[in-house]
C-alpha cells in the first residue's frame, strides 16, 4: 500500500472516531437545547390541595387532608405563628401540602402558608397554623380539648380561644382579672384570632356602648357574627344574638362582643388597659354571666 493510501485511510478514521463520537453524546445534550431530536423538558404539574372539607359524625364539617386524616388547632396560635415546636411536634406533626387550592365549601383566601422558625413550611386556615394529631388512627379525632388548647379545625367557628399574655395599649402585662401580672390567659377571640372584648356597663344582651348613628363603632367595633360553631369546651347555647344599632352583634354568657379598634393584627390585646383596666375587660371561660 503506497503512503498516499495509508494517509488517506488514517484521515478518514479520524473523521468517522470524530462523527460517531459527536453521535454517542447527542443524548448528553442540555434539555434546554434546540435540538429536535432531544426530548423536551417536562415541567411537573403544580401540586393539587390535600386540604379538604370532611364530615365527621359528632364534629360535623371539619378539615382533614387529602386522606380524610383530621387537622387542629392550637390555641396558643392566636397570633398566627406557631408555638409547637420540638417534643411538641412529635404529639402533633406539622401539617404541609405545598400548593394549596381551595376545594369546595372552603374560601382560597382563608388558606395561606407560613414559614416556621425552624424553616419549615405549614399550611394555615384563618390564620390558624394546622397540624395532625399523633394518637388519631384513620379519620379519628381524639385530640379535640386536649390540654384545653387543641381543637378540631372547623371552617365555620363562631369563636376561637387564645392562650396568651395580655398586653396593654401602656404596654404591661395584665392576667384574666385585669390586674397587672405575667403569665398566659386563655381568652375568646374570634375565628380569626383577633380580641373580643365586653363592655363592663352593658346589661343582659344589651349594647349600651354603640351610637344608634355608629359614630363610635369604630373605637370599639361591635362583633357582627351568626350563632355558628363553638370550640367543644364552650356551650354553644351560651352564646346568642342581638341586634344594636341596626347590625347583628354576638353575645357570650349575655356580654355583648366587641373588637378594640386599635388592635392592629390578630393576638393584640391593647384594649385591656383602655382607658382603665376592667373597663373593656377580655373574655374567658369563668367569665360570669350577666343576669337581669
Amino acid at each position: 500500500m503506497t503512503s498516499f493510501l495509508k494517509r488517506e485511510l488514517t484521515r478518514f478514521s479520524l473523521i468517522a472516531i470524530v462523527f460517531l463520537s459527536a453521535c454517542s453524546k447527542s443524548s448528553d445534550l442540555p434539555a434546554d437545547t434546540n435540538d429536535p431530536y432531544v426530548n423536551p423538558v417536562v415541567t411537573p404539574a403544580p401540586a393539587t390541595s390535600g386540604l379538604q372539607l370532611s364530615v365527621d359524625g359528632a364534629f360535623g364539617n371539619i378539615l382533614s387532608d387529602a386522606t380524610g386524616k383530621t387537622l387542629y388547632f392550637f390555641a396558643i396560635d392566636a397570633d398566627g405563628k406557631s408555638g409547637c415546636t420540638g417534643g411538641c411536634e412529635a404529639a402533633w406533626p406539622v401539617y404541609y401540602a405545598g400548593n394549596e387550592t381551595a376545594p369546595t365549601g372552603l374560601i382560597a383566601a382563608d388558606i395561606s402558608t407560613i414559614t416556621r422558625a425552624d424553616g419549615n413550611k405549614q399550611t394555615t386556615y384563618k390564620g390558624w397554623p394546622l397540624y395532625y394529631y399523633a394518637g388519631d388512627t384513620g379519620k379519628a379525632v381524639t385530640g379535640d380539648a386536649s390540654g384545653g388548647t387543641w381543637f378540631v379545625a372547623k371552617p365555620d367557628y363562631s369563636i376561637m380561644l387564645a392562650n396568651n399574655q395580655l398586653v396593654g395599649a401602656d404596654g404591661k402585662n395584665y392576667n384574666g382579672n385585669a390586674a397587672e401580672g405575667t403569665g398566659a390567659t386563655q381568652h375568646l377571640t374570634d375565628d380569626k384570632g383577633r380580641t373580643l372584648y365586653a363592655f363592663a356597663p352593658d346589661k343582659l344582651n344589651q349594647n349600651t356602648y354603640t351610637k344608634a348613628d355608629l359614630s363610635n363603632n369604630s373605637i370599639w367595633p361591635i362583633y357582627e357574627s351568626n350563632v355558628l360553631n363553638v370550640p367543644s369546651v364552650i356551650k354553644k347555647d351560651l352564646m346568642f344574638q342581638i341586634t344594636a344599632a341596626g347590625k347583628k352583634q354576638l353575645t357570650y354568657k349575655g356580654h355583648p362582643l366587641y373588637y378594640f379598634g386599635a388592635d392592629a393584627k390578630r393576638g393584640d390585646t391593647k384594649g385591656v388597659s383602655v382607658p382603665a383596666p376592667g373597663v373593656w375587660p377580655i373574655l374567658t371561660l369563668n367569665t360570669p354571666a350577666l343576669i337581669n
